[in-house]
């Protein structure tokens, strides 16, 4: 199946998206048991969620990796989730979004979330030619994640492993049937257009080397 090559693919009802983290079990458990991150959870640092699952899957190994163990899927209020975007800067300066790089660092400077787009992956974890958003929250959006937007946390751990031995043993079939059904994301008009490359845009040429 062909996608766009920027395109949000999430799971999603009327009222929520869901987006996926991994951590220790320290942070997990209780986290997937009380429906909200403990005091370990630091507020201050910058907090990187994702809502494709397979994504989560590479970046945590399966949730083999250390201090990765517990994958959760969080459920946030689309509305805190499109306030991120909103108020979100590309973490990396493109010259088809951004007229020049000070332009780029003062956004930066002032956005309160991050936005990256790498290459989605297949059940194999094998890049795909289309990209996934991440979404990097810090300051205010990380605060109004763990204390407004979050409605649920599923502890996905089970799912993960049992996804990753149907994969093992050649079943991809039945592995494909056990993924989160993520459909593309009805973004309102004009949400993404800060964080979208612009195709047509001719990038503006620079008459000095960057000095960063």
């Amino acid at each position: 199946m062909q996608f766009p090559r920027h395109q949000i693919r999430a799971r999603f009802t009327d009222e929520t998206v869901t987006v996926y983290q991994a951590y220790a079990p320290a942070i997990g458990g209780p986290a997937a048991r009380e429906g909200r991150f403990p005091s370990a959870w630091k507020r201050d640092r910058m907090s990187w969620i994702k809502p494709s699952y397979l994504w989560m899957a590479y970046r945590c190994g399966w949730g083999r990796k250390k201090d990765q163990e517990t994958v959760l899927a969080v459920e946030v209020t689309r509305a805190g989730f499109e306030w991120a975007l909103r108020n979100a800067c590309l973490s990396h300066f493109d010259p088809r979004v951004h007229p020049d790089r000070d332009a780029w660092r003062e956004r930066l400077r002032t956005s309160p979330a991050r936005v990256q787009w790498d290459p989605e992956r297949d059940l194999h974890l094998r890049p795909l030619d289309h990209r996934s958003l991440q979404l990097g929250l810090s300051g205010q959006a990380s605060h109004r994640y763990a204390d407004e937007w979050i409605s649920r946390i599923t502890d996905v751990t089970p799912l993960t492993h049992e996804i990753h031995a149907l994969v093992r043993a050649g079943d991809l079939e039945g592995a494909a049937g056990l993924l989160p059904d993520e459909r593309p994301y009805p973004v309102p008009e004009g949400l993404l257009d800060h964080l979208v490359p612009d195709v047509t845009r001719t990038p503006a040429r620079s008459h000095a080397p960057d000095a960063s």
